[in-house]
């Protein structure tokens, strides 16, 4: 059995084909310009491949609600083009199969949750650190959604005592994206984060931040494990400092068999930056089953 996988992404789409093991067969990658132009072409993609269902894990804001009828869309995005975008229904009716939905990270928490770190989990969060920055977040061993996509990326921040920086987030400024993403750290110090590797108050600053998400998501969700991906956590040094902010910033106040070993609760991304595409092969697969 043969299933289609498309990972919609601000800057490029990635579409694959998967088994029922959650194995990438193939993929490839698509950039993302305007609806008009990229949607065909994925589509080019995948007619012809005889698959059976497809998955979709697409940037948001998105409608994930079943009962919404904008449910599948795309909705209040500032990329050009992209706003009110029907993406599962141009999909279902172009391809002839239906499409299973969520948002990218949510997506992305399902594939490490399915075949990666979180697997067997009941509980867990992933935030994804990279040209923005979300949360997906697992409860009883399902995808939590409530009546809107969960917007983790938006929550506020305390400002580190040594960051002047305003913030990139357009409608909040200061909030975890706006201080946390790649763009925000590239505007702050001039450079890419690739480029920042040696300046530890680069990284200071940013683990500052992260540890804000990760307190905020062991004191309201209180997960099993909080996995962080993305372009941004390549930057291996974050871990230590995360941890440590965690530590310092709990304050032995949340004590629990998972907190206890801060190593093991707060972790990369298990699946070799595949997670997005093998949560999609899994939302593919749920969708006929």
């Amino acid at each position: 059995m043969v299933y289609g996988a498309l990972e919609a992404g601000g800057t490029k789409m990635v579409c694959a084909l998967g088994d029922e093991n959650g194995k990438i067969l193939e993929q490839v990658s698509i950039p993302t310009e305007t609806p008009g132009v990229t949607l065909p072409k994925i589509v080019d993609y995948f007619k012809g491949k005889e698959i059976k269902s497809l998955g979709i894990a697409a940037f948001g804001p998105v409608d994930v609600d079943p009962e919404s009828p904008t449910y599948g869309y795309i909705t209040s995005t500032p990329k050009p083009g992209w706003a009110d975008c029907n993406i599962k229904g141009y999909m279902e009716e172009a391809l002839g199969v239906p499409a299973g939905f969520d948002h990218d990270v949510g997506g992305s928490l399902l594939g490490e949750a399915t075949y990666g770190c979180a697997k067997g989990m009941k509980t867990a969060v992933y935030f994804t650190v990279g040209t923005g920055v979300g949360a997906g977040i697992m409860i009883d061993g399902h995808i939590h959604h409530g009546v809107a996509c969960p917007e983790f990326g938006h929550i506020l921040m305390r400002i580190h005592p040594e960051d002047n920086y305003k913030g990139f987030c357009v409608y909040h400024g200061s909030c975890l994206e706006g201080m946390a993403c790649g763009p925000s750290i590239e505007e702050r110090w001039g450079k890419p984060g690739k480029e920042l590797k040696d300046n530890d108050k680069v990284w200071e600053i940013e683990a500052y931040y992260l540890a804000q998400a990760c307190v905020t998501a062991t004191v309201v969700i209180s997960p099993e494990i909080i996995i962080l991906g993305g372009g941004v956590m390549h930057q291996e040094s974050l871990f230590p400092l995360i941890r440590k902010n965690v530590k310092e910033m709990l304050n032995d106040y949340v004590r629990s068999s998972a907190t206890k070993d801060l190593d093991k609760y707060i972790v990369p991304a298990s699946l070799n930056d595949d997670q997005g595409i093998m949560g999609c092969i899994k939302l593919a697969i749920d969708a006929v089953n």
